[in-house]
C-alpha cells in the first residue's frame, strides 16, 4: 500500500518510438529509452494505463484513508481478510464467485459483466459427483 491520496492512476507508461527517441542519427536509442514496442506506439498507452489501473488507485485512497481515520491496524486487517477470503476454496461444479471478496471490495453493490456471465455458455454440470471426483482425482 503507497501513502497516497491519488483519485486517477498516474501514467507511468514510458513510450518509446522513433520520433521521440531518436539519437545523432536519427535510429531509436534502446539504452537510453528502452525497447521500442510497436504496442505502445500504435495505441494510446497513457488513457489505457489509467483505465487498468482505476481500481488500484482508488483501492490504495481508500486504504490510506482507513489508515489516517483510523490507525495502521485496520487496512491491515482488511487487506488480510481479504487475503484470507480469496483463498478459501470453491464448491466443485458449481460457478466460481467469490462474494466475501466482493463485500470486502465494495464491490457487491455493483453490476458487472461477470455478474452475468459466469462462463456457463455450455450449461451447469450435470452431475456434482463427478466433477468431485475430478477434483479430488478419485
Amino acid at each position: 500500500m503507497e501513502p497516497s491520496y491519488r483519485i486517477v492512476p498516474p501514467s507511468q507508461i514510458k513510450t518509446a518510438s522513433i520520433s521521440d527517441t531518436a539519437g545523432s542519427l536519427g535510429l531509436h536509442d534502446t539504452l537510453h529509452y528502452g525497447i521500442r514496442s510497436i504496442a505502445t506506439e500504435m495505441r494510446g498507452g497513457q488513457f489505457e494505463n489509467r483505465i487498468a489501473k482505476w481500481e488500484e488507485t482508488q483501492d490504495n485512497a481508500r486504504l490510506h484513508m482507513l489508515a489516517n481515520l483510523y490507525g495502521p491496524s485496520a487496512p491491515m486487517r482488511l487487506l488480510m481478510e481479504r487475503q484470507i477470503v480469496s483463498a478459501s476454496p470453491h464448491m466443485p461444479g458449481m460457478p466460481q464467485s467469490n462474494i466475501h471478496l466482493d463485500i470486502l471490495m465494495g464491490r457487491d453493490e455493483t453490476l458487472d459483466p461477470t455478474d452475468f456471465f459466469l462462463g456457463l455458455e455450455s450449461g451447469p454440470p450435470l452431475s456434482i459427483h463427478n466433477e468431485m471426483e475430478k477434483k479430488l482425482r478419485l
